[in-house]
């Protein structure tokens, strides 16, 4: 893994404090002689417009992260704010693999949960027009059959009539034919969790997920937490000011800042955490489930998708050249990023507020490809 770096002294590259600052163990910049490291690119991002501002680490366990701090967390829409190691951010879709993924792998593991159990056997008000026949799998994996999204925020009256719509969802393809990624999968698979322990889905996480693991800052709502003014800002309202502390997904928004699908905030060492502790190794997940979710799921299908994580080859893969076959990964439309290689225990999280600059720039691929280009997971000749 390369050393973390300015580019040429600059101080793009900033700590908690905004000066220049670089973490790790300092020893394995040999081996990518001659290329930038990935503070430089994250340096070079901030310099040329891609983000404001990001923070990035990768490391395993028992190894000491290496970490970089780059740009601002607000830069329009209100006062200047400098990035840092803490700041918190939109997850974005990172929800789907922090949130409501392990929440349903932990009710699997109690036999609260089967992975082909019907979800009619969950939420009985989704049957008919084909669905009676999707599964828990299904959702998870992305072929259910429904549709990648659905515009509840602008079709719905209020979240109650939401609600019975996101269980009418029509499909647009039969169950397990087709992978789509879905949103609305997501969001009825935190149904689906809520259904089982009786309890709002942010209690439930809190309850399953980031209590036991002990991820005492990532939450739903940060803003009720007073948690804004430490949020990576994002879109701008129609009024001018940032959005801040307050999800950007306009669907999660409307259901209140809870959903399956996004919604999730957190900051860089929570996600660490997470990497490490759910799915490096132990048993807060079974290893049979932590296998299964990294395992191929769409074979003979357009795509490459375990439960929930995104595999080697899919077209939302952005792991670049060098990570191996079996990693996993996935993204947030903020700008968020995981990435985590189950056979090494190697995991990287790049965490930008791309979209504070707007949506649809279809410019963060790239730095996400180049940075994982240069954090592969460890061998003995690179650290």
């Amino acid at each position: 893994m390369a050393g973390v770096t300015g580019e040429g002294g600059s101080a793009a590259v900033t700590g908690e404090g905004g000066s220049a600052a670089v973490t790790g163990d300092g020893g394995s910049t040999a081996a990518l002689t001659g290329r930038r490291t990935v503070g430089e690119v994250i340096a070079a991002a901030v310099r040329g417009g891609v983000t404001p501002g990001a923070v990035f680490a990768a490391g395993a366990p028992g190894r000491p992260a290496e970490v970089a701090v780059a740009g601002l967390a607000q830069s329009r829409g209100g006062p200047a704010r400098a990035m840092r190691r803490d700041t918190l951010f939109d997850l974005a879709s990172l929800t789907k693999v922090v949130a409501t993924l392990p929440a349903v792998l932990r009710l699997a593991g109690l036999g609260a949960v089967g992975l082909d159990d019907r979800v009619t056997r969950f939420l009985p008000a989704f049957g008919g027009d084909g669905r009676d026949d999707v599964t828990v799998r299904q959702l998870l994996a992305h072929t259910s059959g429904l549709p990648s999204g659905f515009p509840f925020w602008s079709r719905c009256r209020d979240q109650d009539e939401a609600s019975r719509a996101l269980l009418r969802v029509p499909l647009v393809d039969p169950p397990g034919t087709r992978a789509i990624y879905s949103d609305v999968g997501f969001m009825l698979l935190g149904r689906v969790v809520s259904a089982v322990t009786g309890s709002p889905l942010d209690v439930s996480v809190g309850e399953l997920v980031t209590g036991p693991l002990g991820l005492t800052r990532t939450r739903f709502r940060p803003d009720e937490a007073r948690g804004a003014p430490t949020a990576a800002a994002t879109e701008l309202r129609p009024d001018g000011t940032a959005l801040t502390g307050t999800v950007h997904d306009e669907n999660a928004r409307f259901f209140g800042g809870v959903a399956g699908h996004a919604g999730l905030f957190a900051p860089l060492d929570d996600l660490i955490r997470y990497l490490d502790a759910a799915w490096a190794g132990g048993d807060f997940l079974p290893l049979a489930l932590r296998r299964e979710a990294c395992r191929t799921q769409t074979a003979g299908l357009d795509g490459a998708r375990g439960l929930g994580w995104v595999l080697r080859g899919d077209p939302a893969d952005c792991l670049g050249t060098r990570w191996p076959p079996g990693s996993v990964g996935h993204t947030g439309f903020t700008g968020t990023s995981l990435a985590f290689d189950p056979a090494s225990g190697w995991w990287a999280v790049l965490l930008t507020n791309e979209v504070h600059l707007g949506r649809d720039r279809s410019v963060i691929r790239g730095l996400r490809e180049a940075v994982h280009d240069r954090c592969p997971p460890c061998t003995g000749d690179h650290g």
